[in-house]
């Protein structure tokens, strides 16, 4: 199992539609509404490293309304 957060910057206006369909996207674990610099933080779950970058990049990015994402993949200390 690989796990993984993904920062993302929402467009404005399109946030509620945008987060409907970020909650729906298969291995989003969890979702959090930030403030600051970016709008929600994703965790990501996916059996390796090429399915959570299929997830991010042709899922996660393809969802209207997302505009920018940083990935940051994690591992247990």
């Amino acid at each position: 199992m690989v796990t993984g957060l993904v920062l993302v910057r929402l467009m404005a206006g399109q946030e509620k539609q945008t987060l409907a369909k970020i909650k729906q996207t298969e291995g989003v674990a969890h979702v959090t509404a930030v403030f600051g610099r970016w709008d929600l933080v994703l965790d990501i779950e996916a059996k390796d490293l090429v399915t959570l970058s299929n997830v991010i990049v042709r899922d996660i990015r393809a969802v209207p309304g997302v505009m920018s994402t940083e990935s940051l993949i994690t591992t247990a200390i």
